[in-house]
């Protein structure tokens, strides 16, 4: 591809879809386990076979689902060949991830325990059909007119500056002094 080609500006994720199994068992993990509400649902209009699930996972924007009745729930591994997908984190508060393994235990759902991430925390556990699905909660809050990603650039910075191995709260911490002084400097 030429440099000099006009480049796409992306502004977000529009949405995400998955493909599940039966209709009733996507309802139950979007919306009965993560509380997303469904917001409608409509054929796929891409394959009459199918039914194409929406929800909602707290920001307005939709995670989708294909399902097809004929389908059942499979919990082996997702493939993780390159191209395909990985996981898929969804953002919790403090207070909710500081109750999700409590949660998770008495729906008798297996996971990871808490995982220290230095500028969040993470815990994963699979969906019905396998996929992997981590739950992360950022350690800070974005000083007023900056964005989560503003901190993490910033924090990045401080961190190769100073030879450290991942971010960690000390280049957040000094990551949201720079921002704020930057901010209150113009």
């Amino acid at each position: 591809m030429s440099q000099s080609a006009p480049r796409i500006p992306t502004q977000g994720i529009h949405h995400i879809t998955l493909v599940g199994a039966d209709r009733q068992t996507s309802i139950d993990f979007w919306q009965g386990l993560l509380g997303m509400p469904f917001v409608f649902e409509q054929p796929n209009l891409d394959n009459p076979d199918e039914s194409h699930l929406y929800f909602d996972p707290g920001d307005g924007r939709l995670i989708t689902v294909f399902t097809n009745e004929e389908r059942t729930p499979n919990r082996s591994r997702t493939p993780t060949d390159p191209g395909c997908v990985h996981h898929l984190a969804l953002d919790v508060s403090q207070a909710t991830f500081s109750q999700i393994e409590e949660r998770l235990k008495a729906r008798g759902i297996a996971n990871s325990g808490r995982k220290d991430r230095g500028f969040m925390d993470s815990i994963y556990f699979k969906d019905p059909l396998g996929f992997l699905i981590e739950l992360a909660s950022y350690r800070f809050q974005p000083p007023e007119g900056y964005r989560i990603s503003d901190v993490m650039i910033e924090a990045h910075r401080i961190r190769v500056s100073r030879g450290d191995y991942n971010i960690d709260q000390v280049h957040l911490a000094d990551a949201i002094e720079t921002l704020i002084a930057r901010r209150d400097s113009l």
